[in-house]
């Protein structure tokens, strides 16, 4: 160990001042808090995040091919996407907009129409079934929403009235009594509240299309990240006749709000240990002053200048150090705790714990950030200990 680091460490762990000893604990846990508030924030922001996204990309296909006039003949286009690399699976739909009908009143929704022996490997829609099997959704049937079923009353087996406008007698719209076959929740109150899931048929049937025309064209990937990549192999291949959509082009300002949301967050509460480095300053001041002698004494003995700094640039990052692995301790434990221990309403989230998601990026800009505060915090003060001149600083010793 070298001198400089004894006595930086020596200072640290001085018991002759009880003052100076209680600010290097309030420098250590100002850091501390701040680093353990950024850890189980972002954690929490980044869990809540990927949530909702999971069940985003679970109800919607991760690319959605669609053509203004409908895709016809569509089993052929199928095929052709199918063949692309990280398509794993694709599926027609039949999607519009609809009113349901009940008890005098009417609730603009929208319907999709899925084809049920593929729907399995484009969406997970069958997974958020909380009554009801998605095999049930024959003729006649038809998959609702956990909010919209709370909202009118509605349970397995009760009949609902939607009305395709528009198309019938007089402007009035067909109307279609259907069967509750199922109901599914998501966490999402859009989709929850306005998403009614019919069968394929039923849906061409509404709109009026023929059995080898849909809306669109659901595409399922090996990697949802990769969706812009596989878009433009779709264009490519099928030309820009075709609007090709992916989970991203839809939730986009979803996401953006989230992104700056989550970072909104790290730079405010980063002004926290920002705050806290303050704490290092005056500690550091307090300690210069009190060590006077001490820094007169090695400059007479020929101790450099920039020996002098160095010592007083380690304690501060000794103190750094010290608060960011505290907070980084606590903060990954209670992110723990919060995840395995705390319940949220599962009737409103679709969870039964706190989503944390910790990921290496986060943890790292947190330490680093931290640590670049606490380095810059013991520039001033270690100077200013180097500037002292022997003789001032043993004059009145």
């Amino acid at each position: 160990m070298s001198y400089e680091n004894w006595i930086s460490y020596r200072y640290l762990k001085t018991n002759k001042g009880r003052f100076i000893s209680f600010l290097n604990f309030v420098s250590i846990s100002g850091i501390a808090i701040g680093v353990m508030a950024l850890i189980v924030v972002i954690g929490v922001m980044t869990g809540f995040g990927n949530n909702l996204r999971e069940k985003i990309i679970g109800t919607t296909p991760h690319v959605m091919i669609e053509k203004e006039t409908g895709v016809k003949n569509y089993q052929d286009i199928l095929n052709q996407v199918k063949s692309i690399e990280g398509v794993e699976g694709a599926a027609p739909y039949v999607q519009g907009n609809i009113f349901i009908e009940s008890s005098g009143q009417a609730l603009g929704l929208v319907v999709r129409g899925i084809d049920i022996d593929h729907e399995a490997q484009v969406t997970s829609v069958g997974q958020y079934l909380k009554e009801g099997k998605l095999s049930d959704l024959g003729a006649e049937k038809i998959i609702i929403g956990s909010e919209l079923a709370r909202y009118f009353g509605y349970s397995i087996g009760d009949q609902l009235t939607l009305i395709s406008p528009g198309s019938g007698i007089a402007g009035e719209g067909w109307r279609y009594e259907l069967e509750v076959a199922g109901i599914f929740s998501t966490g999402v109150s859009d989709y929850d509240t306005n998403l009614v899931i019919v069968n394929l048929k039923q849906a061409q049937q509404i709109f009026n299309f023929d059995e080898t025309t849909s809306t669109g064209i659901g595409v399922k990937l090996t990697n949802p990240d990769h969706a812009n990549d596989v878009k433009l192999k779709i264009n490519e291949m099928l030309g820009f006749g075709f609007l090709v959509k992916t989970w991203v082009d839809m939730n986009r300002n979803l996401f953006e709000a989230l992104f700056l949301e989550k970072w909104g967050l790290f730079i405010i509460l980063t002004l926290m240990v920002l705050v806290a480095s303050f704490n290092i300053i005056s500690t550091l001041i307090v300690t210069v002053t009190s060590k006077v002698h001490d820094i007169g004494i090695l400059q007479s003995i020929g101790v450099p200048k920039r020996s002098i700094r160095t010592i007083f640039i380690k304690q501060g990052i000794y103190i750094g150090l010290l608060g960011i692995f505290w907070g980084l301790a606590s903060g990954l434990g209670i992110s723990y705790v919060l995840h395995t221990f705390v319940e949220v309403p599962e009737q409103i989230y679709s969870i039964d714990r706190v989503p944390v998601d910790i990921q290496a990026f986060d943890v790292a800009a947190i330490v680093f950030s931290a640590f670049f505060i606490c380095f810059f915090a013991t520039i001033y003060p270690a100077s200013k200990a180097a500037g002292l001149q022997p003789v001032d600083a043993l004059r009145y010793e």
